[in-house]
């Protein structure tokens, strides 16, 4: 299964009645899933079922959610609402009675708020408003699985990369086992040499003294054990790639060991090619790791 970055964007619109809005969404790395939404006023009960969704959809990555909503009435019919009428012309009433006054325009009662108003928000009653919710829901579930679809297309891209740093990784291993400075008679012999140099004029070493302190030596500088386990780690690292669960947090982990066995490869390095290409290692390690940084 193709890895998922944790970065993209989907934009997705919707309609219902003279209601027109679009959601936008954004992402990018993060370690758990973390949702900001951004909701026009009165929409915060949406919330809840919103991240209930996106949590579908997503497992990981710092994700931002726009709402934009037009609930424009130009095209919408307009009435009379006539018990604020009602009321209106009752005050009216009560004022001419009391002084005299000039009887208003009807265009300026009618401008009075509540006196003219949009059949359909008139209209809006607790089911209508149900149904608009679950419109929104339902196009933003649209907007989730659209999002979730572009950071699978960026993964696909992205594990194209991380294979060709694991293929790298596992190239200057093979190099840094077949380098003469890391086979164990070259390394026994060179630190033969030296030990020997060192002393000079000192009192010679009986020979089986000496065998001793080169034995040591040898052991300390004996790299094997972090070539094995550096080829155990990119196995590792192909099989988690191949997996079909988000495996970021455990590739993240497994470049602090890889890092870990380069870093002691290079301390132990006596020879100035093995020391090369542990370097080498340590470079393409932490190319390695940024990139696990976008991974879900």
């Amino acid at each position: 299964m193709p890895l998922n970055s944790m970065t993209g964007f989907a934009r997705v619109e919707g309609t219902l009645g003279a209601a027109r809005w679009h959601w936008e969404l954004r992402s990018v790395n993060g370690k758990g899933l973390d949702a900001r939404l951004r909701l026009p006023q009165g929409m915060d009960t949406l919330e809840p079922r919103l991240r209930t969704e996106l949590a579908k959809h997503l497992r990981r990555g710092n994700c931002q959610v726009t709402l934009t909503l037009d609930r424009t009435t130009e095209t919408a019919p307009l009435r009379v609402n006539r018990q604020a009428l009602r009321v209106v012309l009752e005050a009216i009433g009560e004022l001419q009675r009391e002084m005299e006054v000039m009887p208003p325009r009807p265009e300026g009662i009618l401008a009075l708020k509540g006196v003219l108003e949009n059949s359909e928000e008139a209209e809006e009653n607790e089911e209508s408003r149900a149904a608009f919710d679950d419109a929104l829901v339902a196009s933003f579930a649209d907007a989730a699985t659209a999002l979730a679809a572009a950071r699978a297309q960026e993964g696909a891209k992205l594990e194209g990369v991380l294979r060709a740093h694991v293929d790298e990784i596992e190239r200057l291993t093979g190099e840094a086992a077949s380098s003469p400075g890391a086979m164990p008679q070259a390394v026994q012999s060179r630190l033969s040499d030296q030990l020997k140099e060192l002393l000079g004029a000192s009192p010679a070493l009986s020979d089986e003294r000496l065998a001793q302190e080169v034995a040591l030596l040898a052991t300390k500088a004996d790299v094997r054990e972090e070539l094995d386990r550096l080829a155990a780690h990119v196995a590792q690292a192909r099989e988690l790639m191949d997996s079909a669960e988000p495996v970021g947090r455990r590739l993240d982990f497994l470049t602090q060991e890889l890092n870990r066995e380069a870093n002691t490869l290079c301390s132990k390095a006596a020879d100035v090619s093995l020391t090369r290409i542990g370097l080498g290692l340590k470079a393409v390690i932490d190319q390695f790791r940024e990139q696990i940084q976008n991974v879900e």
